[in-house]
């Protein structure tokens, strides 16, 4: 989901440190700066990664909304994950840019309602030093907790009732990204 100033990306984290988020409306003790932090922008490859908040350390799903500018800054700021020719003209030319970056940029399959596997891929991006010091300081404008929506739509799919499960999943349409970023990350 996005709008004309902000995109909604999604993590899981355990109560203990989705809990003082919350309250602060922001991330705080115990979160830690020092390590990499996943965004995911899509709903339901989040909600695979936690198997609808009921992963372990993966209890809390939360929403949280960060600024474009701030999403294009660790979009233009990143590396792959791993060497894609097309993208890069060499492999050192990925490897000088992956040290070089306190971003990461992952693209794996999206889910489907049922988390199967679709045809087109959805973007998983780690955020590291600068970066996730940017995002927890400076890029984040609101924070939602979101598990009861994830547990009531899994639990509607676990009872079949696909049709009243996909009304309640957020609106998602694709981002568009500027020529230079979507070369930059390996879009099609």
């Amino acid at each position: 989901m996005f709008d004309a100033h902000t995109i909604t990306v999604y993590q899981a984290y355990s109560p203990t440190i989705a809990e003082p988020a919350i309250a602060a409306g922001r991330f705080v003790t115990p979160f830690k700066l020092g390590r990499m932090t996943w965004i995911k922008p899509s709903f339901l490859w989040m909600m695979y990664r936690c198997g609808w908040a009921r992963k372990p350390g993966q209890e809390r799903v939360l929403a949280i909304q960060i600024t474009r500018e701030g999403f294009e800054w660790a979009l233009g700021h990143s590396a792959l994950s791993h060497y894609e020719p097309g993208t890069y003209a060499s492999q050192q030319e990925w490897d000088d840019r992956r040290r070089a970056s306190p971003v990461r940029v992952q693209w794996d399959p999206e889910r489907s309602l049922l988390l199967e596997p679709l045809p087109w891929r959805s973007i998983q991006i780690g955020l590291s030093g600068v970066a996730a010091t940017k995002y927890v300081h400076d890029w984040i404008t609101g924070l939602a907790d979101i598990t009861t929506t994830a547990h009531e739509i899994g639990d509607l799919i676990a009872a079949n009732d696909y049709h009243t499960a996909r009304a309640l999943l957020p609106v998602e349409r694709t981002y568009e990204l500027p020529g230079a970023l979507r070369a930059a990350v390996g879009a099609t």
